[in-house]
């Protein structure tokens, strides 16, 4: 195993984040996937390198993905579907301070839990194809709307200030999704910590309110 390979090798993955019906070498290869384009990006990753590092020859992805792109899209795709379920489980508040607290809360903790492969979800998405592309702008499309649906209540009811919703919900994001950047598992704050205090930050930002 090479240096870029063995350093790739110990980038953490979740194994859960993979739907269960798929195949276990379908799943390995993902996991493989992340950890490549994570270490090397897409286009510096081969395919050798994907399934070398599961003991596979080069064509074995072949059985179970059309190409290497197709397997950065079910990388991408899982990401963002994710991610979405996080936020469509939510149910609403009574109150929308607390609703956007959860929300938030939620998206950050999930992003700094799965930050490698948030990171690739982020930062590879230039390399999908045009199709596969607006599929992942429509799941992104969703989870804009969530956030911006819940802020428009705020406005309506006046529990929030008289915001701009659309600058408002892209900075909320911004947050949730910047912190793949920098994130460690080892670092200072756990991925609820971060969550609570970020979601302070967003209940700041629509009330003028000081965290």
């Amino acid at each position: 195993m090479d240096g870029d390979s063995a350093a790739a090798s110990g980038i953490d993955v979740p194994d859960q984040l993979w739907d269960s019906d798929r195949a276990e070498v379908a799943r390995s290869l993902l996991t493989s996937g992340v950890r490549c384009f994570a270490a090397n990006g897409f286009h510096a990753t081969t395919t050798r390198d994907i399934t070398s590092a599961v003991g596979l020859s080069p064509g074995a992805l072949y059985v179970h993905f059309r190409s290497k792109e197709h397997v950065l899209f079910e990388i991408v795709h899982t990401g963002h579907r994710r991610s979405l379920e996080v936020l469509e489980e939510v149910e609403p508040a009574v109150d929308a301070r607390e609703h956007l607290r959860t929300l938030v809360r939620r998206f950050v903790a999930w992003h700094a839990h799965h930050h490698v492969v948030a990171r690739v979800c982020q930062y590879e998405l230039a390399a999908l194809s045009d199709q596969h592309y607006e599929e992942i702008r429509e799941l992104r499309r969703r989870s804009t709307a969530t956030f911006q649906d819940v802020v428009k209540r705020g406005v309506a009811e006046r529990s929030f200030a008289d915001v701009d919703v659309h600058r408002v919900v892209r900075a909320v994001l911004s947050l949730g999704v910047d912190l793949v950047r920098w994130y460690r598992s080892d670092g200072a704050d756990s991925p609820q910590q971060l969550g609570e205090f970020y979601a302070d930050l967003a209940l700041g930002m629509v009330t003028g309110a000081r965290p």
